[in-house]
């Protein structure tokens, strides 16, 4: 079990008055929000660039790409974070930007852009309508714990995988966090990332000579809109936002215990995808991966004091948008066995809590299982992510298993 300071009473359900962001924060809620932001960042920052290319935008409109994301994604975290009292991440549509890479060279750019309108029309009249908290409740406890696994499953074994190509690297900073985790557990992740870092530049794995200093400015776009964009782009990403980002977002909070409703979650996005679509962001969403690295024990010891790891992550995701190329450059310059890594490491706590979770019902073991496995196997289908069809494959076994049982 994990541990928490009141785990008889839900965060979100706490009056607002009783937190003290300054005082709740500890140094491992800022690292947490550190290795989120770097996380969601290096993990498909290149996907908007190569997507930009590919469309044959300028610089200034890329820069105002990454620019109205971050904004976005910063303004909602910190906001919701605070709101809610609930370590709630937003980030970008990892999904979305890589369907923009095939779709984005097809169509005008401003019908692009009328096509994210329309997105984040959609995404808010289902947050305003309240049907996703409905569909939500219904999702077995134990499926949703293994569909966190399942995603998170990915990322962890990452570090081994990069043990093949930077060995020396990877040990370095595998048995500094094992060693660290046994002494002091609350510093675990913070001196595994400096150790990490002084590695690689013993080794000469950081490469700074393309760093460089530069502000983003916002380029304002006249949304054009047309049919042709709207099928081709618009409603595929609202579909992917809600498949790949939104259920899964939700499940992460749901097996950390956070019981926050979704509907004021998913319209806030909306709008705010709404808002800035005109500058380039083609959509926020509920993050999952970077959420888990918040909401686990890692971040901070007491569960009710994880939000301010979420407030942090927004912050950084601020200074991101404001110096979105000088970001851009100083990711590149850190070698991606080290970024990886310290995401897997940070992602230990959150993985093994999925699983222990998912397999504590008897009568929902199996369809978990099942959950797990095909969310972790990468499958994708009509352009949605395996965590959409884990879901629909767990809950469909558990039908089959279990349907009019007493």
């Amino acid at each position: 079990m994990r541990p928490s300071a009141s785990p008889d009473v839900s965060p979100s359900a706490m009056p607002p008055g009783r937190s003290n962001p300054f005082a709740d924060t500890s140094l491992s809620t800022i690292v947490a929000g550190f290795v989120a932001m770097m996380t969601g960042y290096t993990s498909s920052l290149v996907l908007m660039f190569q997507a930009g290319q590919a469309a044959h935008l300028s610089d200034a409109q890329i820069s105002s790409w990454i620019w109205a994301l971050s904004i976005g994604m910063a303004v909602c975290t910190i906001g919701l974070s605070l709101r809610f009292r609930a370590p709630i991440v937003i980030a970008w549509s990892t999904p979305g930007a890589a369907l923009l890479v095939s779709s984005l060279p097809h169509v005008a750019y401003p019908e692009a852009i009328g096509a994210f309108i329309v997105c984040a029309v959609l995404l808010t009249v289902v947050g305003l309508t309240g049907w996703f908290d409905t569909l939500m409740k219904k999702i077995p406890a134990g499926i949703a714990s293994a569909l966190l696994a399942g995603i998170l499953f990915e990322i962890g074994i990452e570090i081994f995988r990069a043990a093949q190509f930077q060995t020396a690297l990877v040990l370095t900073m595998f048995f500094t966090y094992l060693i660290v985790k046994r002494l002091a557990p609350r510093y675990a992740i913070v001196t595994t990332l400096i150790v990490g870092t002084a590695a690689a530049g013993g080794l000469g794995l950081l490469d700074f000579s393309r760093f460089h200093v530069a502000l983003a400015h916002p380029v304002f776009t006249m949304p054009a809109f047309s049919l042709a964009a709207s099928v081709s782009i618009g409603i595929p990403l609202f579909v992917v936002a809600m498949a790949s980002q939104n259920v899964p977002g939700i499940a992460v909070l749901r097996a950390d215990g956070y019981s926050t409703p979704s509907a004021p979650l998913i319209s806030t996005t909306g709008l705010a995808s709404l808002l800035l679509a005109p500058f380039g962001s083609h959509g926020i969403n509920l993050a999952a991966i970077t959420a888990a690295i918040c909401t686990g024990p890692e971040a901070h010891e007491n569960r009710d004091k994880r939000y301010t790891a979420a407030v942090w992550c927004g912050i950084f995701y601020l200074i991101a948008g404001v110096f979105g190329a000088t970001i851009a450059a100083l990711f590149a310059a850190l070698p991606k066995a080290l970024v990886v890594s310290v995401a897997a490491l940070a992602l230990f706590g959150s993985i093994m809590s999925g699983l222990a979770n998912a397999m504590q019902d008897v009568r929902q073991r199996e369809a978990a299982l099942v959950t797990f496995m095909v969310t972790a196997s990468g499958l994708t289908l009509l352009s949605i992510g395996s965590a959409f069809w884990g879901l629909v494959a767990g809950v469909v076994t558990q039908v089959v298993l279990n349907a009019r049982r007493a």
